[in-house]
């Protein structure tokens, strides 16, 4: 920010507050104007993050590369847009960030305000040449900060780079760029260890409609949650006392670097579960097959800085109607580290028990099925394999 100033650049400066954990706001604009920020704008945005960006990514059970439930990636277009806002309302001719040139978070950022704000332009510090010759190390920037009297810890809390908003915390770098050395214990926020977690579990009850969590249910102690945000936040202290949503990967970013990230997302951890259980006994199978591949490519285009994209729409769309009629409870019971489901009821289900049983012949008195008739089901679908079986065997004649 300092620098910017130094550039001649008139600089409003925005904070977004998506649910840092005791982020001091106040002492964040002072620090902002005192760098040479004209103002600062503290945006609270935590429901509009939750129900815009966390619950779409609930209802699409979006998880990149199988592991990693995006909760850097959702915040970034929930910021831009109201970094973009505000831009629009300033008259600003430029955004700028402070992200590295070897991350995700830059093309993120950049890629949504272009979406939203096609005449924008960016500046980013670390991929300027003149900011990179003057800053070649730690040194050379606490050297600045000296300089110029602005307050900085020179002897950092914790070895690693966080990232934190409700949806999750993450951790990279530093010490954790060695991919084989472990996590601290203390390093954690929002989740206890397994180990440390409470030897009695609890149980709860997640309703939903239209894919949506709309209302928890504590039934060990009785607590009731409806409100969106109250609920998300509920979802993290409870599944967070149990140990539950912590992992440990090396994924793939856009940019084509491979990262090392430790990261806990207990509520979204547990929000998920409870989704993709209910969707088993509402959604029909084809549909099914289709959204999972939706799915990941939400997931893909969340990760890779396309939320605003034609591409994200079609996908947030399609998904939207898959969601009609998933609606519907699931209890869950949280124990040490895991979330063990334990049933689920919807007035919309597809699952009839006795079309399923194996003690009714047939389909019971609304369905008629004949179990004969799977001979021919099988003779029909196997005659691919058997062409391909023969051709096998004259390869090897």
């Amino acid at each position: 920010l300092k620098w910017l100033s130094e550039k001649g650049f008139d600089v409003i400066a925005f904070c977004a507050n998506v649910g840092q954990y005791e982020e001091n706001f106040d002492a964040v604009k002072t620090k902002a104007v005192n760098c040479g920020a004209s103002k600062c704008v503290v945006t609270d945005l935590r429901k509009e993050f939750v129900t815009e960006y966390v619950f779409e990514t609930i209802k699409c059970n979006a998880i990149y590369e199988s592991r990693y439930l995006l909760g850097t990636s959702i915040a970034r277009p929930c910021i831009a847009k109201e970094m973009i806002r505000i831009a629009n309302e300033e008259g600003a001719q430029y955004i700028a960030h402070g992200a590295t040139g070897k991350g995700n978070d830059q093309v993120r950022f950049e890629m949504c305000a272009q979406a939203l704000s096609p005449t924008i332009q960016a500046v980013a510090p670390w991929r300027d040449a003149e900011f990179i010759e003057s800053f070649k190390g730690r040194s050379d920037l606490l050297a600045y900060c000296e300089k110029h009297g602005i307050p900085v810890d020179a002897k950092p809390k914790a070895n690693y780079s966080i990232d934190e908003n409700l949806f999750h915390t993450s951790y990279e770098s530093g010490c954790l760029e060695d991919a084989f050395c472990g996590p601290e214990e203390d390093m954690f926020k929002m989740t206890v260890s397994p180990k440390a977690a409470p030897d009695e579990s609890e149980v709860i009850q997640l309703e939903f409609k239209n894919g949506v969590p709309i209302k928890l249910t504590n039934t060990t102690d009785g607590t009731i949650v409806e409100d969106p945000l109250d609920l998300f936040l509920y979802c993290n202290k409870i599944a967070g006392k149990h140990g539950i949503g912590r992992i440990d990967i090396v994924e793939n970013r856009f940019v084509g670097i491979k990262s090392r990230g430790v990261y806990e997302t207990p509520g979204g951890t547990l929000l998920r579960e409870a989704h993709l259980d209910l969707e088993g006994i509402c959604m029909d199978r084809e549909v099914k097959r289709i959204t999972e591949g939706l799915s990941a490519e939400f997931a893909r285009l969340c990760y890779n800085g396309f939320w605003f994209a034609p591409e994200m729409e079609l996908i947030r769309n399609s998904i939207n109607f898959s969601q009609r009629d998933v609606e519907g409870l699931v209890e869950m019971e949280l124990y040490k580290g895991n979330v063990i489901v334990r049933g689920r009821k919807s007035d919309k289900a597809l699952y009839n028990a006795d079309l399923a049983s194996m003690d009714i012949e047939g389909g019971g008195d609304a369905f008629d099925y004949n179990p004969a008739d799977a001979q021919g089901f099988i003779r029909i679908n196997s005659v691919r394999l058997k062409t391909y079986a023969a051709l096998r065997a004259k390869d090897s004649e």
